[in-house]
């Protein structure tokens, strides 16, 4: 199944998006028009194996500025010189798809580490991290058909995890400024909202992964 995504060693977009459209059509999601631009994204993180590792997304906003600089520029109060930042993103996992470990830093234009939430809106999602603050139980006490990939190797991280469905519809958050996490989705496939501060740096624990599709 994972070949038909791949043209000559690259990732098909197109075909892929399709995945991801009938993906949205099982759950009744409503695909607006701006779903059928580049806006919305595919990523397989140049490994080759969209089914194991791959997401698709919708940034609805990613701002970031100055306080005395955003809308028209006329506020003048005591944060004038304050940087902001926030983000509301749509996440879409194919049924047992992971997206891989990884961290958010402070990056080099001067914002802070991502802090991020996630709401399950269809599907489950078993939700992977460094630390336990809620209802995480240990990987290795998980059922091993579950465990994320990349669980046992050298460069691995994460020691906890948990799940969040659409039915109880619980949010999770990752509490801890630049934890390793990730997420991998149930057998139907997910769609997560998520809402954090301004994205601007990831990297991942297993190296030679990028937030790029293969043969682009």
């Amino acid at each position: 199944m994972n070949k038909e995504f791949y043209t000559n060693g690259a990732l098909d977009l197109d075909k892929v998006k399709k995945a991801y459209f009938d993906l949205m059509d099982h759950f009744n999601y409503p695909v607006p028009d701006i779903m059928k631009t580049d806006n919305f994204w595919v990523c397989d993180f140049q490994q080759g194996d969209i089914m194991a590792l791959g997401m698709s997304g919708i940034f609805w906003i990613n701002e970031k500025g100055e306080y005395k600089t955003t809308g028209a520029g006329q506020y003048t109060g005591k944060y004038k010189d304050d940087k902001f930042g926030y983000l509301l993103h749509e996440i879409f996992l194919l049924p047992g798809q992971t997206l891989p470990e990884h961290t958010h830093i402070g990056g080099h234009e001067g914002y802070p580490p991502k802090m991020e939430s996630w709401q399950v809106r269809y599907g489950e999602v078993y939700f992977f991290g460094q630390f336990k603050h809620t209802d995480e139980v240990l990987i290795s006490e998980w059922p091993e058909a579950k465990r994320p990939w990349g669980y046992g190797e050298d460069w691995f991280k994460s020691t906890y995890i948990t799940k969040r469905d659409a039915k109880t519809n619980q949010m999770y958050t990752m509490a801890d400024p630049e934890t390793w996490h990730g997420q991998v989705a149930g057998p139907e496939g997910a769609i997560v909202t998520e809402v954090a501060t301004y994205h601007n740096h990831v990297t991942f624990s297993k190296p030679g992964l990028e937030f790029k599709c293969t043969g682009h």
